[in-house]
């Protein structure tokens, strides 16, 4: 048989065939096919000339003979990760976890199960009663730079007493964001004049006896994928630097609402990824050399560094729950559908979620109660109540652990030399042993803290009852997260403006992006029902357990992400100086690289909208051992 490639093509053009199959590949694929591979399951090789090919028919491109060639390794593995996926049998009853709602936003309406665990806080209509109750008195200070790392609560006290104004701590919080920014690069747009404004008349009406509640007058920070009226809002990409959203964020509305004060637009890493942006790299306090990691960058930064009394960032895959193990935060990575995101950046639909990253488990609390609930136009939000200041009594709780990520890790297996290996693979190969053993020795380290907090849960008289995580091909799963990040900004490829963004290497958006123009159609159904099953089965452990802690890195990570669970990071103690020391470059890639006197963390989870009972552990866990308290010395 011989193949006619403009008969192919032709034909493929007449029954509908276009850019979700990339007839170019398929032709070219079929004609190799021909030939026999040279081992019987190795499928062809992937060409440049096939990228042509299939980038002119999928209507993007041309790409430079550089980035065909950057792309090349990526496409080789988005291609293996198909058959992982195949291998799962899935049946032909399991759905894809993609939801479709067809009414029009503003009249969506969507039932939702009530909240398993109790929820009866009262409010009354300004959301201050029961607030009151349970509040700290005041903390000492003599000036307004004695309460930059006090909690929410502790802020709270202050204004609702008036033994301080919402003003004085703006403006402490202002001159402090500004006096360390040179250092740290958290901030995109200080928001002074709003600030100002916002705080005079917090001022006026808690003196009036129109208290708010818990978060009135208190300053905080946006990562600046939230639309601010007024303002750019940059998502900090080159490119986009003067963007302005002629509204407020849903988000942001809320908070005007609950009269917290706008004190900055902080830093993420361009268009949510990492920590780089367009005017540079936001900084770790703990070790000003390295980066925070990312995405919400800014936020954690400048709450670890004393700069804004809480941050709202968000979390797509780690957005949340890597900067603040970087800068020793507490992070709340909400429930999937908890907090509306209209008038955010979208990178994925199905997988964005915002939340608060703050000083502890209950000022998180707080705000996650602020800003959560149905807004009419975000269809993924649900309408189920949360009450921050229910008093759920932890110790029924069930407590699993993830054992096998808290047992000692099996030898490494380092690459061996191979026959005939020239001079440039054997430095490669090398270099390569040598990154993965101090990668572990970091590791080994890291899991000493956690051993210790798994003792710590047993000594509160926890039962901790070991699970595991469900064995599925998560790192195939995740290419709906790029697929669905492409199509956000599928003009940015295909007008060539990717060049503008600040990172253009093999792991970076621009790349991914056009990766992401060459995955199948029918595969990207394929990985949405393989993440309904990983919906099914992530939930099936929270029947036997109520709560679960684990490392906040590896690949719960990834599973709890594409499940939608919700996530508490807590900062975890500082490395002793006996630490493995830091590479000498960050490549951003690794959370655990601090080095001696910087933060770990540990992670709780919960059931879908289980987030009483994460407030609850996590909040019991973070009081007895006081490591929120630690705070970077600055100067």
């Amino acid at each position: 048989m011989t193949l006619d490639r403009r008969a192919f093509l032709n034909a493929c053009t007449r029954a509908g065939v276009a850019s979700p199959l990339l007839p170019g590949i398929l032709y070219t694929l079929a004609a190799q096919a021909q030939t026999p591979p040279a081992k019987p399951d190795e499928a062809p090789k992937i060409t440049p000339e096939m990228i042509d090919q299939a980038a002119a028919l999928a209507g993007v491109g041309p790409f430079t003979a550089e980035q065909k060639q950057m792309m090349l390794e990526g496409l080789t593995d988005q291609r293996s990760g198909y058959e992982a996926i195949r291998a799962l049998n899935l049946p032909n009853s399991l759905p894809p976890a993609f939801v479709f709602h067809p009414l029009p936003a503003a009249k969506a309406e969507r039932a939702a199960p009530e909240e398993r665990l109790p929820s009866d806080a009262g409010k009354n209509s300004n959301g201050a009663a029961s607030i009151l109750e349970g509040m700290p008195g005041p903390v000492e200070y003599r000036k307004p730079e004695d309460l930059a790392f006090a909690t929410v609560n502790e802020l709270s006290a202050l204004l609702r007493t008036q033994k301080i104004t919402s003003l004085a701590l703006t403006q402490m919080y202002i001159e402090r964001l500004k006096r360390y920014d040179p250092k740290l690069h958290f901030v995109i747009t200080l928001t002074e004049e709003r600030a100002l404004a916002q705080a005079k008349k917090a001022d006026q009406e808690i003196a009036a006896g129109r208290y708010r509640g818990p978060l009135h007058g208190i300053p905080w920070g946006a990562k600046d994928l939230l639309a601010v009226k007024g303002y750019p809002t940059t998502w900090g990409a080159g490119g986009f630097e003067h963007q302005v959203i002629d509204e407020d964020a849903t988000v942001v509305q809320r908070l005007d609402a609950a009269g917290a004060v706008l004190v900055a637009k902080l830093t993420l890493g361009a268009l949510a990824m990492g920590d780089k942006w367009f005017g540079g790299r936001t900084r770790n306090p703990w070790n000003p050399a390295q980066g925070s990691s990312g995405s919400s960058a800014g936020s954690a930064s400048a709450v670890a560094a004393g700069c804004v009394g809480f941050a709202i960032g968000s979390e797509t895959l780690g957005s949340i729950s890597s900067p603040s193990t970087r800068c020793g935060t507490t992070g709340l990575r909400p429930t999937f559908g908890r907090v509306p995101r209209t008038g955010a950046m979208a990178l994925s639909w199905t997988m964005d979620k915002l939340g608060p990253i703050a000083r502890s488990v209950e000022d998180c609390a707080l705000i996650l109660d602020a800003i959560s609930g149905p807004d009419g136009k975000d269809l993924s939000a649900a309408a189920i109540n949360f009450a921050p200041l229910t008093n759920l009594d932890w110790h029924p709780l069930r407590v699993g652990y993830f054992k096998s990520e808290f047992d000692p890790q099996p030898p490494l297996k380092l690459d061996e030399p191979k026959a005939g290996e020239s001079a440039e693979e054997k430095k490669k190969r090398e270099a390569g042993n040598t990154a993965m053993q101090a990668d572990r020795a970091r590791r080994d380290y890291d899991r000493c803290y956690e051993q210790a907090a798994l003792e710590k849960l047993r000594a509160m008289g926890v039962n901790l009852i070991p699970v595991e995580l469900p064995k599925l091909p998560w790192g195939p799963i995740t290419s709906l997260l790029t697929a669905e990040a492409a199509a956000a900004f599928d003009d940015l490829t295909r007008s060539g403006r990717d060049r503008l963004l600040t990172q253009q290497g093999p792991e970076d958006w621009p790349n991914d992006f056009r990766i992401a123009r060459f995955y199948p159609a029918v595969e990207y159904i394929q990985a949405s029902r393989a993440r309904t099953l990983a919906v099914r089965q992530m939930s099936a452990l929270f029947e036997q357990v109520d709560v679960i802690v684990t490392p906040s890195t590896d690949e719960q990570l990834i599973a709890t992400n594409l499940s939608g669970h919700p996530a508490l990071i807590l900062p975890n103690g500082l490395r002793g100086a006996d630490a493995p020391t830091p590479p000498a470059i960050d490549d951003g890639d690794h959370d655990n690289i601090g080095g001696p006197g910087t933060p770990v963390s540990l992670t709780f989870l919960a059931g879908h909208y289980q987030e009483a009972a994460l407030k609850a552990m996590a909040g019991a866990y973070q009081r007895a051992t006081g490591f929120e308290k630690l705070h970077p010395k600055l100067d």
